[in-house]
């Protein structure tokens, strides 16, 4: 294993009020699920679209800021806003190789 990847079973790990252990959902924890893959990408720069009803995508760009099981949050880079966004209704994500410099980021809200 990786220096900068997590060990789930034996370190905790807080993010934004979620808390990861041993005993968290496996959805959390395993990166075959979305919640779990889309946490190791938090503090990157992502694009990500929804779906909207049966045909209408639409999509949101920000900072990658917290990931549970059922949702996403996402800051936008110019205000600073935060979007909780639902996890089921999003099709794609375009993932920045790169984490976004927080100096880069409007400071009042840091």
């Amino acid at each position: 294993m990786e220096n900068n990847e997590i060990n789930y079973t034996s370190q905790r790990e807080t993010r934004q009020g979620v808390e990861i252990n041993q005993n968290s959902p496996e959805v959390l924890t395993n990166n075959i699920y979305t919640p779990a893959f889309l946490r190791e990408q938090i503090g990157k720069l992502v694009r990500v679209e929804f779906l909207i009803g049966t045909n209408n995508l639409t999509d949101r760009i920000g900072i990658l800021e917290d990931v549970g099981a059922s949702y996403i949050l996402l800051r936008a880079i110019e205000s600073g806003v935060l979007t909780y966004a639902d996890i089921y209704s999003i099709k794609f994500v375009t993932i920045s190789p790169y984490p976004v410099p927080r100096a880069t980021m409007t400071p009042h809200y840091y």
